[in-house]
């Protein structure tokens, strides 16, 4: 799907093949985070500080390299094509780098075929795995109550992403300055590639810093977002480096409120309702990123008439 997303968008002619795309990278976005956050019950839980890591480095990469490429003359076009190399990479190391979890029923293998491709510090991430899982399915009354309990966790972090996610969809094209070294065009990727950077650096922090208040992180969000909305109707940023600055704290909020919500659910959740809870929280981020779009469409139409 990854890489049918790439191809629309980079081979179209219409507006709706461009959509198209991006509801094709949603779907592998949301579906690969589904499952690779239900797979890290299954090693340590010191996995979630590499899955924090990575997929803030992803955002920075795939931010800077765009931005990066863009600069440097490519178009866009070739400059997607190019970026073909992650769904493969991807792939390559699901399949051949990942050492499968003894504990991980599909993935099992005999002792001896561990043994050969394991290595020591591979297998210390699974050391704090259970090994005996129960494969009993949970029945939907024990689903309702493991929602009831993750709602302290999905309500405040779908906060989070539907404040920033209506700073980065319906705000953030409209913080533009002249006169500035940079075009409105390069503004704007430099201000998503800032965000990313505070959503690496803040989801990479869970090995020194731990924030169990969820809350705060959404309440400091939302002044974001309402500080924004009042800079964009009244014009009152005296310059793009500020933007840059308040974009890279929108990150570290985001970052930290992703990270730290999974490494709680993890730690607090029973063993047997761990895989499911960690599942159904990632659809917290995902309704507040589309409430976010929804809001940001008419806000976004209502500045550009003024």
């Amino acid at each position: 799907m990854a890489a049918t997303s790439f191809l629309l968008v980079s081979f179209s002619s219409a507006v709706w093949m461009s959509i198209l795309g991006v509801v094709f990278a949603s779907i592998s976005a949301g579906l690969g985070e589904l499952s690779f956050l239900s797979l890290t019950v299954y090693f340590s839980r010191a996995v979630l500080g590499g899955w924090g890591s990575g997929t803030g480095g992803a955002g920075v990469a795939g931010s800077l390299l765009y931005s990066g490429l863009i600069q440097a003359g490519l178009s866009p076009r070739i400059t997607l094509l190019i970026m073909l190399v992650v769904p493969l990479a991807m792939l390559v190391s699901y399949f051949f780098l990942l050492v499968p979890p003894p504990s991980f029923p599909q993935w099992k293998s005999s002792d001896s075929e561990y043994s050969a491709v394991g290595s020591e510090e591979r297998r210390q991430l699974m050391d704090d795995s259970p090994e005996n899982r129960t494969a009993r399915l949970l029945t939907f009354t024990e689903k309702l109550q493991v929602i009831r309990g993750l709602l302290k966790f999905i309500l405040p972090l779908g906060l989070v992403y539907f404040a920033e996610y209506f700073i980065n969809q319906g705000l953030m094209e409209l913080l533009f300055f002249r006169p500035f070294f940079l075009t409105h065009a390069d503004q704007y990727r430099w201000y998503q590639t800032l965000y990313q950077v505070g959503v690496l650096f803040s989801r990479s922090s869970l090995c020194c810093v731990k924030i169990r208040k969820l809350w705060a992180l959404s309440l400091l969000q939302v002044v974001n977002a309402v500080f924004l909305l009042f800079a964009v109707r009244y014009l009152f940023l005296p310059s793009a480096w500020l933007v840059f600055v308040i974009v890279l704290y929108e990150g570290l909020l985001g970052g930290a409120a992703y990270v730290n919500t999974f490494y709680f659910i993890s730690k607090e959740t029973e063993d047997r309702y761990r895989e499911f809870a960690m599942a159904a929280a990632s659809v917290g981020d995902s309704l507040g990123i589309a409430l976010a779009g929804l809001a940001a469409f008419p806000v976004h139409r209502y500045f550009c008439s003024l």
